[in-house]
């Protein structure tokens, strides 16, 4: 079992953590296998579903079972086998072999006696390839997202980018990046660099008069963390007279997402993909 924390912090705090945690060189980004295997290791999916066994068993399931559970065992007739405590707690037909069986007559769930082992080990893999379809979104494979208008999306561009952004900046970035969906998250959410030149910088005043300043490491309703330039790291308590005063590179892209429309999102994204 794994548990879960609530964890209380400033809008800021939130927005530094989600930052760190997506801001990666897209150029860079892992490739869908390596998502999904880090995905499922991250929430503990179990044991990895042997995919050629599920495609044997897809035909068997549909034969003998979707007309209750449904074509994707998301339910039907009956339950939703997705989030069946026995199917999840199964990794390769040690148990659902035994249970499909027996079956469970008083409950309506018919006994299958004759199906031989093998045949219910390939049912019971494709059972888990359909709760891992669920449950590890890394595994999901994103689809053409070249939908827009370049033309409308270049007139959005120049209308509300290049006020902060140069021709230059732009040259050739479709061939940054390794798909236009990266390219989309990329400008939508540029990454912050590791020479820290897009980093939250911070300006605190103590209550005993002092001011320090320097690139927010982190960050709640209580404290606050520095460093400066000098590379020393600076804790400070946010208690009564202290002010803080932040700045944070891509606030304008924070404001811009509040209210980017998805049309102009995947225009500007077709432009964009024109620029190799």
């Amino acid at each position: 079992m794994r548990s879960l924390f609530l964890i209380t912090i400033s809008a800021l705090g939130l927005a530094l953590l989600v930052t760190t945690a997506i801001s990666q060189n897209m150029q860079n980004a892992p490739s869908p296998d390596q998502r999904a295997a880090a995905t499922r290791v991250f929430l503990g999916l179990g044991a990895e579903p042997d995919k050629a066994a599920a495609a044997r068993g897809a035909p068997l399931f549909q034969q003998n079972c979707a007309f209750c559970h449904g074509p994707q065992a998301r339910g039907a007739e009956g339950p939703s086998l997705i989030t069946s405590d026995v199917v999840l707690g199964d990794d390769h037909g040690e148990h659902l072999i035994p249970f499909l069986k027996s079956g469970r007559p008083e409950k309506g769930m018919p006994a299958f006696p004759g199906v031989p082992d093998d045949q219910l080990k390939d049912i019971a893999e494709f059972l888990h390839l359909q709760v891992e379809d669920v449950a590890n979104r890394g595994a999901y494979h994103v689809l053409n997202i070249l939908v827009g208008d370049a033309a409308k999306g270049q007139a959005y561009f120049a209308a509300n980018c290049m006020s902060c952004h140069s021709v230059a900046a732009f040259a050739h970035i479709a061939g940054k990046y390794r798909s236009p969906d990266q390219l989309q998250r990329g400008w939508v959410w540029p990454a912050r660099p590791a020479d820290n030149s897009l980093a939250i910088t911070a300006t605190v005043k103590t209550a005993e008069g002092a001011t320090i300043s320097g690139r927010v490491t982190q960050v709640s309703d209580f404290r606050i963390t520095l460093v400066d330039s000098d590379g020393r790291t600076h804790v400070i308590e946010r208690g009564t007279g202290v002010d803080v005063r932040t700045k944070d590179p891509l606030a304008p892209h924070q404001a811009m997402i509040m209210t980017l429309k998805n049309e102009d999102m995947h225009n500007v994204t077709a432009y964009l993909e024109t620029l190799k």
